[in-house]
């Protein structure tokens, strides 16, 4: 017996179109591999993962169902806050998801809403949602990861247009993007956090480069792109004019929010096979773990729900966004000891074919990563520590001079 509240006969009636969408066109699990992972080694699997999520978001938006509670002047449904729950409860049962569109739909989406111009709204928002138009973040610099304010890519004004210079690096999915939002320092002589200004670019733009970056299970989803005499149009300009810091905050507080909540089947379900798989279903320290990482899941998903919840509806999140990137972290290193401790060292050495052994291997490779992703662990605990708690900030140097004067390797 469920313990949901009984749906109002509005929400029944949505509860309902959303069953018949979703069995009509969504994947079931049951057709979906369990063991999938989104690293792919080879380039043509990664760009076929990444259009198999974009085809979801475009399925969405042409039956009504992408960005429920977005105003519909920009292509949302229009709907209250408890659409997106709903379809959410729905969506469990099936393996359909838009993969990393989804992420930067949740990242740009909320940021153009709350801080750009009502043009830049209608022309970017509907592709957006409807998935036409891939995006990638472009933030991270190789000296300005943890410390992004630091960032040293430049844009000069020059007539109605912006001259681009720079590096960006760890740049998800750039290779396939359309269409990327960046970070330029505008006023080397303002402070650091002040003379930052937020840009959108046509990736086809000459003067860009992407070059993939290797990792260690042989995936290239990160990239480093360079950026030189990048013309970008004057009025792509997302908040104020040396005053991206406040977009860049947004993106980056949905950002946790969306790696805080997670995506796609919980990695406890996985565990649970395993341990059935190897005999440990019943043993008590095993179950205690498995409870642990269920309860986790379950709070980070609706914690991000929250936070995304308020940021739609144009209010502060109830709760600082870094709680929920710092529990994910946390989690992450959770499923990796226990996948590897279930499967033993025979499975983590297993051939590259075996699904169960790859899902295992990139559930012990991000639990690092994730701790670095969107802001490290470290940078995130020290926010949470001054933002929600009040302590004194770490001693700093530079926080009020001009970024031209703050030495730099």
């Amino acid at each position: 017996m469920s313990d949901r509240p009984a749906d109002t006969p509005e929400q029944a009636e949505l509860r309902a179109a959303a069953r018949a969408f979703l069995a009509e066109h969504a994947e079931p699990w049951v057709e979906v591999d369990p063991w999938q992972v989104s690293g792919f080694p080879d380039d043509d699997q990664a760009r076929a993962y990444f259009e198999h999520g974009r085809a979801w978001q475009r399925t969405m938006a042409e039956h009504g169902w992408a960005a429920l509670t977005w105003p519909a002047e920009f292509g949302g449904g229009g709907m209250p806050i408890w659409a997106d729950r709903i379809l959410r409860e729905e969506s469990a049962d099936y393996g359909s998801h838009p993969g990393f569109i989804g992420a930067t739909i949740a990242m740009l989406g909320p940021t153009l809403l709350a801080h750009a111009t009502n043009d830049l709204k209608a022309r970017f928002l509907p592709s957006l949602v409807s998935g036409e138009v891939a995006w990638c973040q472009l933030f991270s610099e190789p000296g300005s990861g943890s410390d992004l304010a630091s960032l040293a890519t430049r844009a000069v004004l020059d007539g109605d247009e912006w001259v681009v210079d720079g590096q960006k690096v760890w740049n998800s999915c750039a290779q396939f993007a359309d269409w990327g939002f960046l970070l330029a320092r505008t006023d080397p002589d303002a402070p650091k956090h002040q003379g930052i200004t937020f840009l959108l670019v046509d990736m086809s733009s000459p003067g860009i480069e992407v070059r993939p970056l290797v990792q260690a299970n042989g995936s290239s989803h990160f990239n480093e792109v360079f950026l030189s005499g990048v013309r970008i149009p004057a009025d792509q300009v997302v908040g104020e004019f040396h005053g991206g810091w406040a977009a860049a905050r947004t993106v980056l507080a949905n950002e946790a929010a969306f790696i805080g909540r997670g995506g796609g089947a919980p990695a406890s379900d996985r565990l649970r096979d395993l341990a059935a798989r190897h005999g440990s279903l019943d043993d008590p320290a095993v179950r205690q773990r498995l409870a642990a990482i269920v309860s986790r899941e379950r709070l980070q998903d609706l914690m991000g729900q929250r936070i995304q919840a308020a940021v739609r509806n144009g209010q502060q999140p109830p709760f600082d966004p870094a709680l929920t990137k710092v529990m994910a972290a946390g989690t992450k290193v959770l499923t990796g000891d226990l996948a590897a401790e279930l499967a033993g060292p025979a499975t983590m050495a297993g051939p590259a074919a075996d699904p169960q052994a790859t899902w295992i291997r990139a559930e012990v490779l991000n639990r690092f990563a994730i701790s670095i992703g969107g802001g490290t662990t470290e940078v995130q605990k020290n926010n949470l520590a001054e933002r929600s708690l009040g302590l004194p900030r770490e001693p700093g140097h530079d926080r009020d001079a001009a970024w031209k004067d703050v030495p730099r390797n």
